[in-house]
């Protein structure tokens, strides 16, 4: 994995190899971070990580000027690596170790970018729940937006909140806002 913008652009990381994740590949990752570019000034929004993971996109929004980021994973190893890394690159990366779910519910944080990749075989109500919960809980700022990545296999276009899709290879990035503006 590597990070591909920023001031720390062209580093590899080395995740453990113990870790129950699946990255987001660095061509699919610079395609987004090409698509939120043309609409955010990193260093001015706040971004949630679900499902970090080995941290991958937390890493991508510090190194391009991120400030306030909070990476969220139930699994002690993906948010030991998290903090490890945050600290040797001295990025402002806060980790908090639980289950998403539980997480959405009781949180009081909001965020501009809230991004989620759950595993791909949830299925779709899986996925839903967290849209669900970002948007009854009032997660995601008024100009904010969610970005929820998942197989080509699953379907989230019927959200209500659902705006539209990017697909790269078999990976699927699902964008929804608040439409109630």
């Amino acid at each position: 994995m590597r990070i591909i913008s920023g001031k720390h652009k062209s580093r590899r990381l080395k995740a453990p190899k113990n870790l129950p994740v699946r990255p987001t590949t660095d061509m699919a990752k610079e395609s987004l971070f090409n698509i939120l570019n043309n609409t955010y000034y990193f260093d001015s929004i706040s971004v949630i990580d679900l499902f970090s993971g080995t941290g991958n996109i937390s890493y991508e929004f510090a190194s391009r000027g991120t400030k306030t980021i909070y990476a969220i994973d139930a699994h002690f190893g993906c948010i030991k690596y998290i903090n490890e890394t945050a600290k040797e690159l001295d990025l402002p990366i806060n980790t908090f170790k639980s289950d998403v779910y539980k997480f959405l519910e009781k949180t009081t944080l909001q965020a501009d970018v809230i991004f989620a990749d759950p595993p791909y075989d949830f299925d779709a109500e899986q996925f839903l729940k967290i849209v669900d919960l970002v948007f009854s809980q009032n997660i995601l700022k008024e100009e904010g937006i969610l970005i929820v990545e998942h197989s080509k296999h699953t379907d989230l276009s019927k959200h209500e909140n659902h705006i539209y899709d990017k697909r790269y290879g078999g990976n699927v990035f699902s964008f929804f806002e608040n439409l109630e503006q």
